[in-house]
Protein backbone atom coordinates (compact mmCIF):
# COMPACT_ATOMS: atom_id res chain seq x y z
CA UNK A 1 0.00 0.00 0.00
CA UNK A 2 2.70 2.31 1.20
CA UNK A 3 5.13 1.54 -2.25
CA UNK A 4 1.33 2.27 -4.41
CA UNK A 5 1.09 5.99 -2.80
CA UNK A 6 4.67 6.47 -3.07
CA UNK A 7 4.26 5.88 -6.83
CA UNK A 8 0.94 7.82 -7.48
CA UNK A 9 3.04 10.61 -6.15
CA UNK A 10 6.13 10.30 -7.72
CA UNK A 11 3.97 10.37 -11.00
CA UNK A 12 1.45 13.21 -10.20
CA UNK A 13 5.33 15.31 -8.90
CA UNK A 14 6.31 14.42 -12.27
CA UNK A 15 3.22 15.53 -14.52
CA UNK A 16 3.29 18.87 -12.43
CA UNK A 17 6.77 19.63 -12.86
CA UNK A 18 6.14 18.93 -17.22
CA UNK A 19 3.32 21.14 -16.60
CA UNK A 20 4.79 24.06 -15.14
CA UNK A 21 8.11 24.14 -16.77
CA UNK A 22 5.79 24.70 -19.88
CA UNK A 23 4.35 27.67 -18.25
CA UNK A 24 7.16 29.31 -16.61
CA UNK A 25 5.57 32.59 -14.33
CA UNK A 26 7.24 35.33 -14.92
CA UNK A 27 8.89 37.36 -12.45
CA UNK A 28 10.36 41.16 -12.63
CA UNK A 29 13.92 41.22 -11.41
CA UNK A 30 14.33 43.11 -8.26
CA UNK A 31 17.59 44.89 -9.64
CA UNK A 32 17.52 46.73 -13.39
CA UNK A 33 19.31 49.88 -12.88
CA UNK A 34 23.25 49.24 -13.98
CA UNK A 35 25.04 51.17 -11.37
CA UNK A 36 28.11 52.10 -12.45
CA UNK A 37 30.86 53.75 -9.99
CA UNK A 38 32.33 55.71 -13.09
CA UNK A 39 29.31 56.36 -15.42
CA UNK A 40 26.53 57.43 -13.15
CA UNK A 41 23.36 58.14 -14.82
CA UNK A 42 20.17 56.57 -16.49
CA UNK A 43 16.48 55.84 -14.95
CA UNK A 44 15.74 54.50 -12.16
CA UNK A 45 12.69 52.44 -12.33
CA UNK A 46 10.18 49.60 -11.20
CA UNK A 47 9.68 50.08 -8.01
CA UNK A 48 13.40 49.41 -7.73
CA UNK A 49 15.83 51.08 -4.55
CA UNK A 50 19.32 51.77 -5.58
CA UNK A 51 21.65 52.42 -2.67
CA UNK A 52 24.91 54.21 -3.37
CA UNK A 53 28.32 52.89 -1.95
CA UNK A 54 30.23 55.57 0.40
CA UNK A 55 33.47 54.17 -0.12
CA UNK A 56 33.52 55.10 -3.67
CA UNK A 57 33.22 57.87 -5.40
CA UNK A 58 30.53 58.38 -8.21
CA UNK A 59 31.31 60.19 -11.19
CA UNK A 60 27.67 61.65 -12.95
CA UNK A 61 27.78 61.79 -16.46
CA UNK A 62 24.59 62.44 -17.33
CA UNK A 63 20.80 62.63 -16.18
CA UNK A 64 20.18 60.48 -12.82
CA UNK A 65 15.90 60.19 -12.59
CA UNK A 66 14.20 58.29 -10.57
CA UNK A 67 11.22 57.28 -11.76
CA UNK A 68 7.79 57.48 -9.71
CA UNK A 69 7.75 54.36 -6.82
CA UNK A 70 11.43 54.26 -7.11
CA UNK A 71 14.53 55.68 -4.55
CA UNK A 72 17.61 56.40 -4.56
CA UNK A 73 19.72 56.41 -1.15
CA UNK A 74 23.07 58.04 -0.14
CA UNK A 75 24.47 57.11 2.29
CA UNK A 76 26.91 59.30 4.96
CA UNK A 77 30.37 60.35 3.51
CA UNK A 78 29.02 60.05 -0.27
CA UNK A 79 30.61 61.91 -2.88
CA UNK A 80 29.47 62.27 -6.08
CA UNK A 81 31.14 64.65 -9.00
CA UNK A 82 30.46 65.92 -12.37
CA UNK A 83 32.30 64.60 -15.40
CA UNK A 84 35.52 65.99 -15.55
CA UNK A 85 35.71 66.13 -19.13
CA UNK A 86 32.20 68.12 -19.67
CA UNK A 87 31.99 70.83 -21.85
CA UNK A 88 29.37 73.74 -21.37
CA UNK A 89 26.59 72.10 -23.69
CA UNK A 90 27.63 68.69 -22.10
CA UNK A 91 27.40 70.15 -18.76
CA UNK A 92 23.65 70.90 -18.75
CA UNK A 93 22.86 67.25 -19.36
CA UNK A 94 24.34 66.28 -16.06
CA UNK A 95 22.00 66.83 -13.09
CA UNK A 96 19.98 64.33 -10.36
CA UNK A 97 15.97 64.52 -10.58
CA UNK A 98 13.53 62.71 -8.37
CA UNK A 99 9.93 62.30 -10.50
CA UNK A 100 6.71 63.01 -8.55
CA UNK A 101 6.22 59.92 -7.21
CA UNK A 102 9.71 58.71 -6.43
CA UNK A 103 11.83 59.15 -2.89
CA UNK A 104 15.63 60.60 -2.72
CA UNK A 105 16.98 60.04 0.98
CA UNK A 106 20.42 61.88 1.09
CA UNK A 107 21.34 60.46 4.60
CA UNK A 108 24.41 62.66 5.45
CA UNK A 109 25.69 63.78 9.16
CA UNK A 110 27.69 66.35 10.40
CA UNK A 111 30.95 64.93 10.14
CA UNK A 112 30.08 62.98 6.97
CA UNK A 113 28.02 64.98 4.70
CA UNK A 114 27.28 63.72 1.18
CA UNK A 115 28.94 65.76 -1.13
CA UNK A 116 28.13 66.78 -5.07
CA UNK A 117 30.48 68.57 -6.72
CA UNK A 118 32.34 69.24 -9.82
CA UNK A 119 35.05 66.95 -10.83
CA UNK A 120 36.84 69.46 -12.64
CA UNK A 121 40.17 70.11 -11.47
CA UNK A 122 39.37 74.49 -11.62
CA UNK A 123 35.53 73.71 -10.68
CA UNK A 124 34.09 76.81 -11.10
CA UNK A 125 29.84 77.55 -10.74
CA UNK A 126 27.87 75.93 -13.72
CA UNK A 127 29.90 72.80 -14.33
CA UNK A 128 27.22 70.95 -13.93
CA UNK A 129 23.08 71.13 -13.35
CA UNK A 130 22.16 70.69 -9.47
CA UNK A 131 19.68 68.61 -7.58
CA UNK A 132 15.68 68.91 -8.44
CA UNK A 133 12.95 67.01 -7.13
CA UNK A 134 9.20 67.08 -7.61
CA UNK A 135 6.25 66.05 -5.82
CA UNK A 136 2.71 65.83 -5.80
CA UNK A 137 2.10 69.44 -3.41
CA UNK A 138 -0.33 72.50 -4.38
CA UNK A 139 1.15 75.39 -6.51
CA UNK A 140 -0.76 77.86 -7.62
CA UNK A 141 0.18 77.99 -11.39
CA UNK A 142 -1.77 74.69 -11.92
CA UNK A 143 -1.11 70.46 -10.91
CA UNK A 144 0.53 69.18 -13.36
CA UNK A 145 3.31 71.69 -14.25
CA UNK A 146 6.42 71.11 -15.96
CA UNK A 147 9.91 72.13 -14.15
CA UNK A 148 12.12 74.41 -15.38
CA UNK A 149 14.32 72.35 -16.51
CA UNK A 150 14.57 68.17 -16.56
CA UNK A 151 10.60 68.13 -17.71
CA UNK A 152 9.35 66.13 -14.43
CA UNK A 153 6.06 66.94 -14.18
CA UNK A 154 4.98 68.15 -10.63
CA UNK A 155 2.07 69.60 -8.57
CA UNK A 156 -1.18 68.30 -7.30
CA UNK A 157 -3.35 68.55 -4.33
CA UNK A 158 -1.01 66.82 -1.52
CA UNK A 159 0.51 68.71 0.64
CA UNK A 160 1.21 66.15 2.77
CA UNK A 161 3.63 64.54 0.12
CA UNK A 162 6.50 62.60 0.71
CA UNK A 163 9.53 62.80 -1.43
CA UNK A 164 12.03 61.39 1.23
CA UNK A 165 14.96 63.18 3.17
CA UNK A 166 17.49 65.45 2.84
CA UNK A 167 19.96 66.16 5.57
CA UNK A 168 23.42 67.20 5.44
CA UNK A 169 24.36 67.75 2.14
CA UNK A 170 27.30 70.05 0.11
CA UNK A 171 26.60 70.78 -3.10
CA UNK A 172 28.51 73.17 -5.24
CA UNK A 173 29.88 74.66 -8.84
CA UNK A 174 25.92 74.34 -10.25
CA UNK A 175 23.48 76.11 -12.17
CA UNK A 176 25.21 75.12 -15.86
CA UNK A 177 22.37 77.32 -18.45
CA UNK A 178 19.85 75.32 -19.71
CA UNK A 179 18.69 77.78 -22.35
CA UNK A 180 18.79 81.42 -22.34
CA UNK A 181 16.17 81.29 -20.15
CA UNK A 182 16.52 78.58 -18.00
CA UNK A 183 19.17 77.74 -15.65
CA UNK A 184 19.78 75.07 -13.04
CA UNK A 185 19.74 75.88 -9.38
CA UNK A 186 22.05 74.39 -6.69
CA UNK A 187 18.55 72.40 -4.82
CA UNK A 188 15.50 72.66 -6.54
CA UNK A 189 11.74 71.60 -4.73
CA UNK A 190 8.93 71.96 -7.31
CA UNK A 191 5.46 70.88 -5.37
CA UNK A 192 7.12 69.43 -2.89
CA UNK A 193 4.99 68.57 0.55
CA UNK A 194 5.55 68.58 3.73
CA UNK A 195 6.58 65.26 4.11
CA UNK A 196 9.93 65.41 2.93
CA UNK A 197 12.45 66.52 5.88
CA UNK A 198 14.98 69.12 4.70
CA UNK A 199 18.04 70.42 7.04
CA UNK A 200 21.52 70.99 6.80
CA UNK A 201 22.09 71.92 2.88
CA UNK A 202 25.35 73.75 2.30
CA UNK A 203 25.29 75.21 -1.26
CA UNK A 204 28.38 76.75 -3.10
CA UNK A 205 28.94 78.64 -6.14
CA UNK A 206 25.74 78.59 -7.76
CA UNK A 207 25.66 79.77 -11.57
CA UNK A 208 21.66 80.28 -10.31
CA UNK A 209 19.52 80.22 -7.21
CA UNK A 210 20.96 78.47 -4.35
CA UNK A 211 18.11 77.01 -3.09
CA UNK A 212 14.38 77.93 -4.88
CA UNK A 213 10.91 76.42 -4.07
CA UNK A 214 8.01 76.59 -6.50
CA UNK A 215 5.04 76.31 -4.54
CA UNK A 216 4.20 73.18 -2.22
CA UNK A 217 4.39 73.12 1.62
CA UNK A 218 7.96 71.43 2.02
CA UNK A 219 9.58 73.28 5.35
CA UNK A 220 13.40 73.51 5.92
CA UNK A 221 16.11 74.31 8.14
CA UNK A 222 19.89 75.23 8.75
CA UNK A 223 20.21 76.65 4.91
CA UNK A 224 23.49 78.12 4.29
CA UNK A 225 24.17 79.20 0.90
CA UNK A 226 27.36 81.05 -0.34
CA UNK A 227 28.62 83.09 -3.22
CA UNK A 228 25.13 82.41 -5.29
CA UNK A 229 25.63 84.63 -9.44
CA UNK A 230 21.47 84.75 -9.17
CA UNK A 231 19.08 85.04 -6.06
CA UNK A 232 20.51 82.79 -2.80
CA UNK A 233 16.82 81.98 -1.30
CA UNK A 234 14.07 82.03 -3.74
CA UNK A 235 10.78 80.63 -3.39
CA UNK A 236 7.11 81.55 -5.57
CA UNK A 237 4.04 79.63 -7.04
CA UNK A 238 2.40 79.86 -4.02
CA UNK A 239 4.83 78.46 -1.56
CA UNK A 240 3.50 77.87 1.76
CA UNK A 241 6.12 76.50 4.43
CA UNK A 242 8.41 78.01 7.13
CA UNK A 243 11.83 78.21 6.71
CA UNK A 244 14.07 77.96 9.89
CA UNK A 245 18.18 79.35 10.05
CA UNK A 246 19.39 80.61 7.15
CA UNK A 247 22.93 81.92 6.38
CA UNK A 248 23.41 83.75 3.34
CA UNK A 249 26.86 84.83 2.12
CA UNK A 250 27.89 86.44 -1.53
CA UNK A 251 24.72 87.99 -2.91
CA UNK A 252 24.38 89.06 -6.90
CA UNK A 253 21.16 89.53 -7.06
CA UNK A 254 18.14 89.19 -4.01
CA UNK A 255 19.29 88.04 -0.79
CA UNK A 256 15.55 86.49 -1.00
CA UNK A 257 13.20 86.43 -3.99
CA UNK A 258 9.76 85.89 -2.79
CA UNK A 259 6.84 85.80 -4.93
CA UNK A 260 3.11 84.89 -5.65
CA UNK A 261 2.85 84.11 -9.49
CA UNK A 262 4.49 85.61 -12.31
CA UNK A 263 1.00 85.23 -14.82
CA UNK A 264 -1.43 86.27 -12.03
CA UNK A 265 -0.07 87.98 -8.78
CA UNK A 266 -3.06 87.37 -6.83
CA UNK A 267 -3.35 83.34 -8.11
CA UNK A 268 -4.14 81.45 -5.03
CA UNK A 269 -3.55 79.62 -2.84
CA UNK A 270 -1.35 82.63 -1.85
CA UNK A 271 2.62 82.15 -1.16
CA UNK A 272 3.11 82.41 2.55
CA UNK A 273 6.35 82.30 3.44
CA UNK A 274 7.46 82.22 7.39
CA UNK A 275 11.76 83.04 7.66
CA UNK A 276 13.15 82.89 11.09
CA UNK A 277 16.50 83.69 12.00
CA UNK A 278 18.46 84.62 8.43
CA UNK A 279 21.52 86.63 8.30
CA UNK A 280 22.07 88.09 4.87
CA UNK A 281 25.28 89.39 4.31
CA UNK A 282 26.37 90.92 0.73
CA UNK A 283 29.47 89.80 0.34
CA UNK A 284 33.03 92.16 -0.29
CA UNK A 285 33.62 90.91 -3.74
CA UNK A 286 33.22 93.42 -6.98
CA UNK A 287 30.31 90.65 -8.00
CA UNK A 288 28.84 90.69 -5.21
CA UNK A 289 26.27 93.67 -5.85
CA UNK A 290 22.85 92.96 -4.48
CA UNK A 291 21.46 94.70 -7.36
CA UNK A 292 18.11 93.55 -6.26
CA UNK A 293 18.52 93.95 -2.54
CA UNK A 294 18.30 92.22 0.60
CA UNK A 295 14.65 91.19 -0.61
CA UNK A 296 13.06 91.25 -3.56
CA UNK A 297 9.11 91.44 -3.12
CA UNK A 298 8.46 89.97 -6.31
CA UNK A 299 5.39 89.18 -8.85
CA UNK A 300 2.56 90.12 -6.15
CA UNK A 301 4.72 88.87 -3.23
CA UNK A 302 2.02 86.98 -1.48
CA UNK A 303 2.27 87.33 2.82
CA UNK A 304 6.13 86.97 3.96
CA UNK A 305 7.03 86.74 7.19
CA UNK A 306 10.66 87.88 8.48
CA UNK A 307 11.78 86.92 12.17
CA UNK A 308 15.21 87.42 13.40
CA UNK A 309 16.16 88.99 10.28
CA UNK A 310 19.73 90.36 10.27
CA UNK A 311 21.59 92.02 6.91
CA UNK A 312 24.77 93.28 6.20
CA UNK A 313 26.19 95.80 3.58
CA UNK A 314 22.33 95.90 1.50
CA UNK A 315 21.66 99.84 2.27
CA UNK A 316 18.55 99.38 0.55
CA UNK A 317 15.66 96.59 2.00
CA UNK A 318 13.33 95.79 -0.44
CA UNK A 319 12.84 96.07 -4.12
CA UNK A 320 9.86 96.34 -4.66
CA UNK A 321 7.09 95.15 -7.19
CA UNK A 322 4.93 97.95 -8.43
CA UNK A 323 1.74 96.23 -9.36
CA UNK A 324 -1.35 96.05 -7.57
CA UNK A 325 -1.23 92.90 -6.20
CA UNK A 326 2.00 93.35 -4.04
CA UNK A 327 1.20 97.29 -3.20
CA UNK A 328 -2.32 95.79 -1.63
CA UNK A 329 -0.50 92.51 -0.19
CA UNK A 330 2.26 95.58 1.91
CA UNK A 331 -0.87 97.64 2.51
CA UNK A 332 -2.55 94.86 4.67
CA UNK A 333 -0.05 94.20 6.33
CA UNK A 334 1.32 91.14 4.51
CA UNK A 335 4.88 91.93 4.75
CA UNK A 336 6.02 91.85 8.11
CA UNK A 337 10.04 92.16 9.08
CA UNK A 338 11.30 91.55 12.29
CA UNK A 339 7.62 92.34 13.98
CA UNK A 340 6.82 95.76 12.81
CA UNK A 341 4.91 96.04 8.93
CA UNK A 342 6.84 96.97 5.88
CA UNK A 343 6.24 100.54 5.01
CA UNK A 344 7.64 101.99 1.89
CA UNK A 345 8.71 104.86 3.05
CA UNK A 346 11.25 103.32 5.49
CA UNK A 347 12.94 101.24 2.99
CA UNK A 348 16.17 101.01 4.60
CA UNK A 349 18.03 98.45 6.56
CA UNK A 350 18.98 100.26 9.41
CA UNK A 351 14.97 100.26 10.04
CA UNK A 352 14.32 96.70 10.08
CA UNK A 353 17.15 94.89 11.72
CA UNK A 354 18.25 97.18 14.23
CA UNK A 355 19.50 94.64 17.32
CA UNK A 356 18.94 91.29 15.49
CA UNK A 357 21.32 88.22 15.23
CA UNK A 358 19.75 86.91 12.27
CA UNK A 359 21.16 83.17 11.88
CA UNK A 360 22.88 83.35 15.24
CA UNK A 361 26.14 85.19 14.51
CA UNK A 362 24.80 88.48 12.97
CA UNK A 363 27.33 88.57 9.87
CA UNK A 364 29.58 85.76 11.59
CA UNK A 365 28.95 82.09 10.10
CA UNK A 366 26.38 80.78 12.77
CA UNK A 367 28.29 77.88 15.27
CA UNK A 368 25.37 75.38 13.73
CA UNK A 369 27.18 75.69 10.14
CA UNK A 370 30.19 74.81 11.68
CA UNK A 371 30.28 71.26 9.76
CA UNK A 372 30.43 73.12 6.21
CA UNK A 373 33.65 74.43 6.65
Amino acid sequence: MKKSILAILTVVTIAFTSCTSDNPETTTPSNTFDLKVDDLKGEITNNETVTLDATKTYTLTGGLIVRSGASLIIPAGTTIKSDPTADTEKAKTIFIAIERGAKIFVNGTATKPVVMTSGKTAPTEGNWGGLIICGDAKVNTGDNGTSEVGGLLYGGNNNADSSGKITYLKISYTGSKFSDSKEYNGVSFFGVGSGTEVSNIYTFESGDDAVEFFGGAVNASKLVLVNSYDDSLDYADGYIGTITDVYINGVSFGGVEGSNNGQNDIALPMTDAKILNMSIVKGTATKFTASEKAINFKEGGGKQTYTNLFVDGIAIFAKLDSNTGATARIAAGDFKVNGANFVTANNTTAVYVTNQTGAGAGASLPSWADWTK
